[in-house]
């Protein structure tokens, strides 16, 4: 069996940043294993701009951003393999994983820094009625078809779902010449960020119609027309506001769903609320030496974001192996999201093992203007910060702001 100080699974921006802030940190046996044919993740696929203005003070592509962590790991001389498929993880920390070239193969790690990424939701979880013709397609699935295969999926286009994905779909379908009909939103609020929405929709006078969801697909051998429809405050379509839209085209951008398949059957005690792992202030899963980062762990509105959270668990995580941590003592602070919070990151926090400052991430489950954003310990409000507004599909609050606060230890 083959022996790492830490194995890093998942060769997307989570894992590359997680890997380089590991090796940087004092720890020289570290492999890096990806499905995939090549490192980058899902940033291959997303060549439009907008990427490391937070981490590198320019405008990137995503495959240009991706480019300088996979540069970072080479020059750092950091083992990882492709095409290798994670099948199980024990709470020992034993790796069963598997490729073409070397068949089915363990690795014992001192530490293991969970890194897979998010999954589109499918129609299948989105109880569409109708027909299943062709020409219904994830967000996600019909970019990497466009941007990496050279391949249209149609010219006549709907999209159900405002998330930044569909968003971004939208303006790519019509800059390769597709008519655009409509984005449709089953929540009273877009799931994307603000300047998607302008630059993506409103710029190119694509309608966006919330409280609206599809409710028929016509079409057998392919897709000929939808019907969507207003929706009540319970989601229930609410009849007489049935529109008929002609289309060959449906994108689905409906929601993101962190990888943790790997997580769960290793027995990681997991969040209702992000279907990702409950992490402390370490970004520690309940498994001892098994971290967790970026889109596994909660999914995120920026990419930067997620190399930040993904350094943290690589610095974290040498520190882990070194056994330069002290054990922890003392009392372990549970967050309590409440009155509009839906969840935070991490869920609980040792004060003796935290830096002296501790990014706390978050989400709102509604819409809010001026609104406050209030901190309390043992009842005593200990922050109180103003927000002109802040949305569920933004969780930077407002421009220009990040998408935390920052916790100074107690």
């Amino acid at each position: 069996m083959r022996e790492y100080d830490i194995v890093i699974i998942g060769g997307g921006p989570a894992g590359l940043a997680a890997a380089a802030s590991a090796k940087r940190n004092g720890v020289d046996s570290i492999l890096i294993l990806e499905r995939d044919k090549e490192l980058g993740g899902i940033l291959n696929q997303c060549i439009h701009n907008g990427f490391g203005l937070h981490t590198f003070k320019e405008e990137l592509t995503g495959p240009e951003y991706a480019a300088r962590f996979i540069d970072q790991v080479e020059e750092l001389g950091i083992e990882y393999k492709l095409h290798t498929m994670v099948m199980d993880i024990t709470h020992e920390k034993k790796i069963t994983a598997m490729n073409r070239e070397e068949g089915m193969f363990e690795i014992q790690a001192k530490a293991i820094v969970l890194a897979m990424g998010c999954r589109e939701r499918a129609r299948g979880a989105l109880n569409i009625p109708g027909y299943r013709p062709a020409g219904i397609y994830s967000a996600g699935t019909a970019q990497r078809l466009v941007n990496r295969e050279g391949f249209m999926p149609g010219r006549e286009v709907v999209i159900l779902g405002s998330g930044d994905i569909g968003l971004i779909m939208a303006r790519r379908m019509t800059f390769e010449g597709a008519n655009v009909k409509v984005v449709a939103e089953l929540m009273p609020y877009s799931g994307g960020l603000k300047r998607n929405i302008v630059q993506c929709l409103d710029d190119y006078g694509i309608p966006l119609k919330l409280s609206h969801t599809v409710v028929d697909i016509r079409g057998k051998e392919r897709v000929t027309g939808v019907t969507i429809a207003q929706v009540d405050k319970s989601g229930r379509p609410i009849p007489g506001t049935e529109e008929d839209y002609e289309c060959d085209t449906l994108l689905l951008s409906c929601g993101l769903i962190p990888e943790n398949e790997l997580s769960r059957s290793a027995g990681v005690e997991m969040s209702p609320v992000t279907s990702g792992p409950l992490v402390n202030e370490s970004l520690e899963t309940s498994i001892e030496g098994v971290f967790a980062c970026g889109n596994v762990l909660h999914v995120h509105d920026l990419v930067d974001f997620v190399s930040e959270e993904a350094a943290a668990a690589g610095r974290n995580a040498a520190v882990y192996v070194k056994g330069e941590r002290t054990a922890a003592e003392g009392k372990v602070v549970r967050m309590n999201p409440t009155d509009g919070v839906r969840y935070t990151v991490p869920a609980s926090i040792r004060p003796d093992q935290m830096d002296d400052q501790l990014t706390v991430r978050f989400r709102v489950g509604g819409v809010y203007k001026n609104c406050y954003v209030c901190v309390y310990f043992d009842d005593e409000c200990v922050s109180r910060r103003k927000r002109r507004w802040w949305l569920p599909g933004d969780g930077r609050g407002e421009a220009g702001e990040g998408e935390a606060f920052r916790a100074a230890r107690p």
